[in-house]
């Protein structure tokens, strides 16, 4: 079953569930998702060893197309995330994140690690830190998050010392009361929100409470394509990208919505397999370096899974995580293929 198969699965349930909202997003997303799969197989035919190669260059476009968006960059509801090419929406920080797994993979699995520990810590905080912080000022927490969670794993599981884990741990601990005024009024709004959502019903709360009830009214076998009153008459904010689960489990009810979790589980068990297999097998750099990409592809697809579902359900504060697959996008898709297809 691998990889292929869950992918095709879980984007043609994407691309019925957009058909039924909005047929001129469909169009579009089913020429992302058809591309997407035409780069997966190309990049399949190209060697691993040609990505590992050049990591760094990699990771330098990409983290310099982050730089370039975040000044010159479309502001779309008070976000500077896509470069405008007219006929795509380039968003750099989602392309980005498979080449940051891949550079750092590489670079954790180098045997000067040995040589001077705190050096090469300090150097792969620097690797994260930079598209961190960019990324968190266009701004976009939920995922200069998503970094922050991939990087954390895939210290925590390197060959450095766990104490600068720790000491940087405690560090983060004893800014946390400030970041709070670091947040944008809306961020501050939504963690509120979440905590007691009847604090605003007709703004902060609005969402989740829209996504709670057009999740409820699809019931068992949902209401049919395209016949979603909440996602189709727009009661359901954003209802094609970061509540398309929502819209989707109101079209083909709690049976589409678990054959959608069941395949995610599917495509998930099957790379922590991976995972597992490499982390036994890691005796040298080349195996160590798949080990590191696998842990990051696996801790990216987790993330976006359960923080996207997990706000459309109302158990997490709602954050601008796109659901791969599901959520309408082709920075998205394409971004995740391209992940998919390095995975040894």
């Amino acid at each position: 079953m691998g990889i292929i198969f869950p992918s095709i699965f879980l984007s043609i349930f994407g691309l019925f569930n957009l058909f039924g909202i909005n047929q001129a997003l469909f169009w579009r997303q089913l020429i992302n998702t058809l591309l997407a799969f035409l780069i997966f197989f190309l990049i399949k035919k190209l060697s691993f060893n040609f990505f590992k190669i050049n990591a760094k260059f990699f990771y330098w476009f990409f983290l310099i197309a982050l730089i370039i968006t975040y000044i010159i960059g479309a502001e779309i509801k008070g976000s500077k995330r896509w470069i405008d090419l007219y006929f795509f929406n380039f968003q750099s920080s989602e392309f980005l994140k498979p080449f940051f797994i891949l550079y750092l993979s590489d670079f954790l699995s180098s045997k000067k690690i040995f040589e001077n520990n705190f050096s090469f810590f300090l150097k792969s905080f620097f690797i994260f830190f930079v598209p961190f912080i960019i990324i968190f000022k266009q701004p976009d927490l939920a995922n200069a998050i998503s970094f922050l969670v991939i990087y954390l794993v895939m210290i925590f599981f390197s060959n450095l010392p766990k104490k600068y884990l720790g000491y940087s741990g405690l560090l983060a601990v004893s800014f946390l009361p400030f970041i709070w005024f670091l947040l944008k009024p809306y961020q501050k709004l939504r963690i509120l929100a979440f905590f007691n959502p009847h604090y605003d019903l007709q703004g902060a709360s609005y969402n989740i409470v829209q996504s709670i009830i057009t999740i409820g009214s699809g019931g068992f076998f949902g209401k049919g394509l395209g016949l979603g009153t909440q996602s189709r008459l727009y009661f359901l904010p954003e209802n094609t990208t970061d509540f398309a689960f929502a819209s989707l489990v109101e079209q083909f009810g709690f049976f589409g919505g678990f054959l959608v979790i069941v395949f995610y589980l599917i495509l998930i068990f099957y790379l922590s397999q991976k995972t597992v297999k490499y982390f036994f097998e890691r005796y040298n750099q080349e195996k160590l370096m798949k080990f590191y990409f696998l842990l990051g592809m696996l801790v990216y697809l987790i993330f976006q899974f359960f923080v996207n579902v997990g706000m459309n359900m109302g158990i997490l504060p709602v954050a601008g995580v796109a659901l791969p697959f599901i959520s309408y996008g082709g920075s998205v898709i394409l971004a995740l293929m391209i992940g998919l297809a390095l995975i040894p």
